[in-house]
């Protein structure tokens, strides 16, 4: 039976069973993941040779949409000729993006890497010939960009991957292909931890098997020896550190502490030049509102073609989003969850220190705006952005009666951005709001 040891260093307290293995303490997990909640905004991009045709990305053969040799067929076109990686970094810092998460190998297997644990990668088996990854993860870092690595655990081309193979092989338990399958997995992972040391690793497929089939405890234990300041998604089984909600923006504020909204600017992950169905930019920049709104972080997909090159409405969106973002940097980065909704029409965040309040507008108010339920004292009003003072008062303040006042602010036509307004709010001490009795 292991004996666990406590120990006080610090301030801090320790765990340490007898194998020598260290639990993070509370505070020790918010320093690690402080530039994640920090960054809010990062960038994922599907880049495959899925773009070759313009289907969805692995699952266009799992579900038969298209036969596995077919799929397989786009190798050949995959060319990556135009593929300018600083020119990519470049584009997402611009966007405001402090981050960002790169397909390294989907559920198809096809690694973007040289690995030298398959043969089915796009130096070997592609006219790109070359490694795609080492370039990018050398641009991020030198644009002062965080690196994220998506890894699909499962693979489809793999032989001894028991749910689905390229021969539709559905064979029976079998643990020592199984195992040989892990070994395969694990060696990957370590290959990219050990060659790239990334910020982060987004894990995905996780699906089809429990925590206890895929390792998972194992798996997130040997990533964090190979760097303990890594972080990692959800998709291992709960292992992880954050959660990641997929497309659909949460209605309520996740019960995770960290999350993130993964999405797409059209309805596909993917490059597929049939689907025209993008989001415009006034749209993403309130989706990204919500969600800072409720303090999380945004995780905008682009789909490159298959020479490299980014689509022109994709480009115009990250343009767009940044020129918003650089605008409002203050209250977006290093901000923290505002107030409820109850509180204010539209979403809102804080700083670090409860003492800023920032209002997101995305609509034309016909007359004030107002808060309600704030105890605290104004100190000052602007238009964040632009500078503007504004005028405000506090209407229906009893002085008998525990009950806030309205808090009533002027917003003149002449400063409303045109996408999303933003209002900061100097408050005389941390952010302190009423909370109605119920009885």
């Amino acid at each position: 039976m292991k004996r666990i040891l406590l120990f006080i260093l610090s301030g801090l307290l320790l765990y340490t069973n007898v194998n020598g293995q260290t639990k993070e303490t509370t505070e020790q997990k918010e320093k690690r993941m402080q530039w994640f909640a920090d960054a809010k905004l990062g960038i994922f991009i599907h880049w495959g040779i899925y773009s070759v045709n313009g289907i969805d990305e692995s699952w266009s053969f799992y579900n038969g949409y298209i036969s596995y040799e077919d799929y397989m067929k786009q190798l050949d076109g995959f060319t990556a000729a135009k593929y300018e990686p600083g020119k990519w970094a470049e584009l997402i810092k611009e966007s405001g993006a402090k981050y960002s998460v790169i397909t390294t190998k989907h559920h198809d297997g096809v690694a973007l890497w040289n690995t030298k644990y398959s043969d089915l990668n796009v130096v070997k088996k592609t006219p790109a010939a070359r490694d795609l990854i080492t370039p990018f993860v050398r641009e991020l870092r030198k644009n002062d960009l965080k690196v994220g690595l998506y890894f699909s655990q499962l693979d489809w081309s793999h032989p001894d991957y028991p749910h689905f193979t390229r021969t539709i092989d559905r064979y029976k338990e079998d643990s020592v292909r199984w195992d040989n399958f892990l070994q395969f997995r694990h060696n990957q992972i370590m290959e990219l931890c050990e060659k790239y040391k990334p910020d982060l690793f987004w894990f995905d497929g996780d699906w089809d098997y429990s925590a206890e089939k895929w390792k998972s405890g194992e798996m997130s234990e040997e990533i964090r020896k190979c760097d303990p300041k890594v972080i990692l998604n959800s998709r291992i089984n709960g292992y992880g550190d954050y959660g990641t909600p997929e497309q659909g923006v949460p209605i309520h504020k996740p019960e995770d502490k960290y999350w993130e909204l993964c999405m797409t600017m059209n309805d596909s992950w993917g490059y597929q030049p049939n689907d025209k169905d993008y989001k415009t930019s006034n749209q993403i920049i309130r989706i990204f509102a919500d969600v800072i709104g409720m303090g999380g972080n945004l995780l905008l997909d682009i789909g490159p073609k298959p020479d490299g090159t980014i689509p022109d409405e994709q480009v115009a969106i990250l343009k767009e989003l940044g020129q918003w973002t650089k605008k409002h940097k203050d209250a977006i980065y290093g901000t923290v969850a505002g107030m409820p909704p109850e509180y204010f029409c539209g979403p809102s965040t804080l700083s670090k220190d409860s003492t800023m309040l920032y209002l997101f507008m995305d609509y034309k108010p016909t007359g004030p705006v107002v808060i309600k339920g704030l105890k605290n004292k104004v100190n000052r009003i602007w238009v964040d952005g632009n500078g503007t003072k504004l005028d405000w008062n506090v209407k229906m303040k009893a002085y008998w009666s525990p009950v806030p006042g309205l808090l009533y602010i002027d917003v003149p036509d002449s400063v409303l951005d045109k996408d999303v307004t933003v209002i900061a709010v100097l408050l005389d001490g941390k952010i302190d709001l009423y909370d109605n009795p119920t009885k």
